[in-house]
C-alpha cells in the first residue's frame, strides 16, 4: 500500500521488448535503498515489483496488461518517472490510500499558471466519472492529489510549487497521458450499496 507521496524523480534506464510484456531498467537512489528481490514500488503510480536491482538501479518486469491499461507503454530511455515506496506499518499516511493498481489514463487538457500554483485540466473515462467527487482524494502518475472540480469527463487539480518541482507533473503538457487511480473507498461503498440499491429500486417498480 502506497500514500501517493512521491519520493524522487526517477528515470528509465532502459525498456527490453519481451513476448508480452516488458522489462523496465529504472534508476532510482533512493528506492533502491535496502530494496530487495520482490519488494513493491510503485512507478507513475504502478505497483511494480523489483526482480533485479544493482547499485542506484533496479529491473522491474511489466505485463502487458499493465502496459495496455497505463501510460507506462509509452515510456522509454530517459523519461523521468514518480517513484515511491510502500508505506512502513505505522508509518504517516502523507496522502491517501494508494494500491498502486491504476484504473485507467486520462490526459492533460488544460493548465492555468499562476504566482504560486497550476490548475491542472485532465480528461476522464467515462467509467469513473463516479468515483471521483470535489475535494475527494484522487491519484494522477502516483501523486495523491485533492479534486478542484468535478465534471461529468474531467476534472482539475491544483499543485503547488513543492508538487511541480519534485514530481512529473510539473512539466507534463496537454496532450500528455497520465495514469489515474481513484480513491478505492469509493469503490468498495459502491460494491456494498449496489445489492441494497437494486433491491430498493425494485421495491418500488
Amino acid at each position: 500500500m502506497f500514500t501517493g507521496i512521491v519520493e524522487e524523480l526517477g528515470e528509465v534506464v532502459a525498456v527490453e521488448e519481451l513476448p508480452d510484456a516488458a522489462r523496465f531498467r529504472l534508476r532510482g537512489p533512493v528506492v533502491t535503498e535496502g530494496a530487495r528481490h520482490g519488494d513493491s514500488i510503485a512507478v507513475n503510480g504502478v505497483c511494480l515489483t523489483v526482480v533485479g536491482h544493482e547499485g542506484a538501479e533496479f529491473t522491474a518486469d511489466v505485463m502487458a496488461e499493465t502496459l495496455d491499461r497505463s501510460s507506462l507503454g509509452g515510456l522509454g530511455p530517459g523519461d523521468r518517472v514518480n517513484l515511491e515506496r510502500p508505506t512502513a506499518v505505522g508509518g504517516r499516511l502523507g496522502g491517501h490510500l494508494v494500491q498502486g493498481h491504476v484504473d485507467g489514463t486520462g490526459e492533460i487538457t488544460a493548465r492555468k499558471t499562476s504566482d504560486n500554483w497550476e490548475i491542472v485540466t485532465v480528461s476522464l473515462p467515462a467509467g469513473l466519472a463516479r468515483y471521483v467527487v470535489e475535494k475527494g482524494s484522487i491519484t494522477v502518475d502516483g501523486v495523491s492529489l485533492t479534486v478542484v472540480e468535478a465534471g461529468p469527463d474531467f476534472f482539475t487539480i491544483s499543485l503547488i510549487p513543492t508538487t511541480l518541482a519534485l514530481t512529473t507533473l510539473g512539466f507534463k503538457q496537454p496532450g500528455d497521458r497520465v495514469n489515474l487511480e481513484v480513491d478505492i473507498v469509493a469503490k468498495y461503498v459502491e460494491r456494498l450499496v449496489a445489492p441494497h440499491a437494486a433491491r430498493a429500486g425494485g421495491a418500488r417498480e
